[in-house]
């Protein structure tokens, strides 16, 4: 699976880890930045990343900034994307299972590293299950097909 990752320097420590941990599981990751902890605006590196799964060229993706309000915020502005800011497993497990997201936003100043990779475990290895939350997920791409500029 490859997994798209991107962060603000609010996310930068945390990305570190994530970036190991993923590597050392075997996933292949594109990392559209940031790479300093010098300030800089999180809709930069969100938007790519976000463009990366919703084309398919990424099958998931992972965000971090301060709070994960806003880089998720931004992810979820690009047409096809599900991302979930979450800080829990039960969170992370439920988003797959009932809502298919394809990205999870962080915040480091909420969480810290291990929970971090126990969300990201729970989210890499949990399936969509389908059935009548498919007929959901559709009505939020109708939703989203309806305010889409591009139709």
């Amino acid at each position: 699976m490859k997994i798209a990752v991107a962060n603000d320097h609010g996310g930068m420590e945390l990305k570190k880890s994530l970036l190991k941990y993923l590597s050392e599981q075997g996933y292949e990751v594109k990392d559209f930045g940031t790479y300093t902890s010098d300030s800089c605006d999180y809709p930069d590196f969100a938007l790519p990343a976000a463009e990366a799964v919703a084309s398919g060229e990424c099958e998931r993706g992972i965000l971090i900034c301060s709070t994960g309000i806003g880089i998720s915020i931004v992810a979820n502005k690009v047409p096809g994307i599900r991302c979930a800011h979450c800080h829990d497993t039960y969170s992370a497990k439920y988003t797959r299972l009932h809502n298919d997201a394809n990205m999870l936003a962080f915040g480091q100043k909420i969480i810290g590293e291990g929970l971090m990779l126990e969300i990201v475990d729970t989210f890499l290895h949990t399936d969509f299950e389908g059935g009548r939350h498919q007929r959901r997920v559709d009505k939020i791409t109708a939703v989203e097909q309806k305010y889409s500029k591009k139709n």
